[in-house]
């Protein structure tokens, strides 16, 4: 199976993360097709990695599509490209599916490392023709060498990671989580790409759901979709010092809400909130019995993850009321897109050459999705 690996990048800062994530995927079990990094709208990094990995520019002007290639056998090809569309990590991604070429498009985080056998398991589950996606499991780096003693396992997905309350093994389920995550292409094909308006896209905002609404999207386009997590499929991702912070566990989870909100404008409650449902009327609680428990027997920090799964079920649900609010006032929309045409770039997108702190253009293929109730009704994804 031909499997093409896309790492959305954006700054320099991450550098080291980057090349650490390239190299994680040139030595995978199964050799991936190619690796695609998409450069979001930063020349001085687009052209740092061309030098890096091979550039074959002749020094001529290139259009915002332009590659470099470095290719030393299987699984060693790297493309560098810009990303054609809006500033963000959606756009990104739509412009790595565009340019890739495997059957699969599997995506990883620019400061995660996957482990050697990554590849192999997401392929294993594609033997079923009915898979469209596979997620896997994302372990956290804690930058501080250990898990914060108040941070409550239930709420990794706050920093990225999977979470306490996944189901174990190679199970359906609604979404995967998109730093960890894999599509057969002809999901794009059938459901469009991902959506710009609900993630990050720009944002100072820590927004989310991106994935959660493609997934629910393509179960009602395909609904005989099977959409898979096997958590052999593991990458370790880098959490930093500020994501440490209950001020970003605070932040995070209210976007997460405003987030929320606006995906269940589009899709309805009962799809747009049919995991959450569980997550918090089965999981949550035990959590905070779990941390009560460890609270009486005198072990550090139950008290504090009891207190902060309260906290950020309650950031999430004020989060939820302000932008279900909003888009009641018709004030939050996001953006379904179709997958960009490389070779046709929307002539207002920046060129290769624009200055890293141009504002974001918009894309000719780009469709406004009001966030409103979609009117048609369609099959719910699975849980």
């Amino acid at each position: 199976m031909r499997i093409s690996v896309v790492i959305c990048v954006y700054t320099e800062e991450r550098w080291d993360d980057i090349l650490a994530a390239v190299d994680s995927v040139r030595t995978q079990s199964l050799p991936a097709q190619e690796t695609l990094l998409v450069v979001d709208h930063n020349t001085r990094l687009l052209r740092r990695l061309k030098d890096h990995y091979g550039d074959g520019d002749d020094g001529s002007d290139a259009d915002v599509g332009a590659e470099a290639y470095a290719d030393a056998g299987a699984g060693q090809r790297v493309r560098v490209v810009a990303n054609v569309g809006p500033r963000g990590l959606s756009s990104g991604r739509n412009t790595g599916i565009a340019v890739s070429r495997g059957e699969v498009i599997a995506f990883l985080d620019d400061d995660a490392v996957a482990e050697r056998d990554w590849l192999r398991h997401f392929a294993a589950a594609y033997a079923d023709p009915r898979v469209l996606a596979v997620g896997g499991r994302t372990v956290p780096v804690w930058a501080s060498r250990r898990r914060p003693v108040w941070f409550p396992e239930e709420f990794d997905w706050v920093v990225g990671c999977s979470y306490r309350g996944l189901p174990p093994g190679r199970v359906r389920v609604r979404n995967v989580l998109g730093g960890n995550a894999s599509f057969r292409r002809e999901a794009f094909d059938a459901a469009g790409g991902f959506a710009s308006g609900i993630g990050r896209d720009g944002d100072k905002r820590p927004l989310g759901c991106e994935e959660t609404e493609l997934c629910i999207r393509l179960a009602r386009a395909r609904p005989d979709a099977l959409l898979l997590i096997d958590d052999r499929a593991v990458i370790h991702h880098k959490v930093p010092a500020a994501r440490e912070r209950f001020g970003y566990f605070r932040s995070r989870t209210y976007a997460e809400g405003l987030s929320k909100a606006l995906v269940t404008r589009s899709v309805g409650a009962q799809a747009g909130l049919e995991t959450e449902r569980r997550y918090t009327t089965r999981v949550l609680p035990a959590g905070i019995a779990r941390g009560l428990r460890d609270a009486l027997l005198g072990r550090a920090g139950g008290a504090g993850r009891a207190g902060a799964i309260v906290a950020g079920v309650a950031a999430a649900a004020g989060g939820y009321l302000v932008g279900a609010a909003r888009a009641r006032r018709g004030g939050p929309r996001f953006t379904v897109a179709a997958v960009p045409d490389p070779s046709a770039p929307d002539p207002s997108a920046p060129s290769a050459h624009a200055r890293a702190d141009d504002g974001p253009a918009r894309s000719r293929h780009e469709s406004t999705h009001e966030s409103r109730h979609e009117s048609t009704s369609r099959r719910e994804g699975a849980a």
